[in-house]
């Protein structure tokens, strides 16, 4: 076999095992009986809800309201508002919003995670839950999420994020159809350990296990991970449900995994001691597979393609490979061409390229990184719509 055949088959076999062989083995896992149920049981410790804003006027009210409206006793129960410098009068809303809300501004804006620093060291709960401001919590939420606390080993409760998909939306559906993806591996992952990372929009920690992060840190991914260092879980809590809107189209979504990715490549150098797994046994091999090699993606792909190329007119089999390759570019292209679109033909390119539009934001990012670009403020991408989920209940 030469060379690039080799090379084709490996990468070919490693992309297999991100999308596929990854999941199947956490799958066979679990059914063979091999799983750590977390002890869930009703309790109410003091809980402090941390909301990062910045120029969230438009949605910062309904997000308040749906604080106040959450199940959990309002003498247990806090929310901090960090504003990272806002000049749209958020600040002005939060202010005249009173009880159980404060407002912590930052004086300069230094971005999500150095506002997170300060609002720790200003709450005063036992459990703090991190949210963002158009991030609507269905009623039961933090009695969801506050439950897996019972169980000592459990030291961060990641929830469950859901998105509203308007009927034309191409891009929010494929996001959608992604999401569903991951949900499913978060819960085989959760089953067996630990979930790799949380969601900013829900999760919740002990506030005793939280450490100062670096200004440039993905708190959402940072943070989960130094706590599974300490010897904590991270675990999945489905019933535990947020609510927000997609992204504004394909653009927004693009520049949007590209800052998520550049951060979370410079997390995973920061956390790469996760990744030895004589220390941290099968999580080793979950923050590998989930994380380390999906961001490795489109470089795998470029290789395939291109070794592909090179074998094509070897073998019949190279031959339909790499016909296979130019059709879901083609269709990918085409997505391109389409995106915005309603209609079946619109849906059926969406996904090729919706994934192919996220796996170049990865190869941008790393590119970024290496570059030595870095990432420390951001703007939300989700549009104002986000406010209609002030009526869950």
């Amino acid at each position: 076999m030469s060379v690039a055949a080799s090379t084709f088959w490996i990468c070919l076999g490693l992309l297999a095992w991100v999308y596929a062989g990854y999941p199947l083995l956490l799958w066979l896992l679990r059914l063979v009986g091999i799983r750590r149920p977390v002890r869930a049981e009703r309790i109410e410790p003091r809980v402090t809800l941390i909301v990062s804003a910045y120029n969230e006027r438009q949605v910062i009210g309904a997000k308040l309201e749906n604080c106040r409206r959450l199940d959990y006793p309002s003498d247990r129960f806090e929310v901090i508002v960090v504003s990272d410098a806002s000049d749209d009068g958020t600040d002005d809303v939060v202010a005249a919003a009173g009880p159980p809300a404060r407002l912590l501004r930052m004086d300069a804006r230094g971005g999500k995670t150095v506002g997170l620093n300060a609002a720790l060291r200003a709450a005063q709960g036992d459990i703090v839950v991190f949210s963002d401001a158009n991030a609507m919590y269905e009623r039961d939420a933090l009695r969801m999420l506050v439950r897996n606390f019972a169980d000592p080993r459990v030291g961060a409760v990641t929830g469950e994020s859901r998105y509203e998909v308007g009927t034309d939306d191409a891009s929010t559906e494929s996001e959608g159809a992604y999401w569903s993806y991951e949900i499913w591996i978060k819960g085989l992952e959760s089953s067996l350990g630990s979930v790799v990372g949380g969601d900013g929009a829900i999760y919740a920690i002990r506030r005793g296990l939280y450490r100062d992060l670096a200004p440039g840190d993905l708190s959402d991914f940072v943070n989960p991970l130094q706590i599974v260092a300490q010897g904590y879980r991270n675990v999945y809590e489905p019933a535990a449900v947020s609510w927000e809107g997609g992204a504004e189209g394909y653009g927004a979504e693009f520049r949007r995994k590209v800052r998520i990715v550049n951060r979370a490549w410079r997390a995973t150098f920061k956390m790469r001691a996760l990744l030895n797994p004589f220390r941290h046994g099968f999580f080793a091999l979950q923050f590998l597979s989930h994380k380390v090699l999906r961001w490795l993606v489109p470089w795998l792909m470029l290789v395939v393609f291109g070794a592909n190329l090179l074998v094509a007119a070897s073998s019949p089999l190279f031959a339909v490979l790499m016909a296979g390759q130019l059709l879901f570019y083609a269709l990918a292209l085409l997505g391109w061409l389409l995106a915005g679109r309603s209609g079946l033909l619109g849906r059926l390119t969406s996904i090729p390229y919706y994934f192919c539009l996220v796996n170049v934001a990865s190869l941008l990012a790393l590119v970024e990184v290496f570059g030595g670009k870095e990432y420390r403020t951001w703007s939300s991408s989700r549009p104002d719509a986000a406010t209609g989920s002030a009526a869950l209940p």
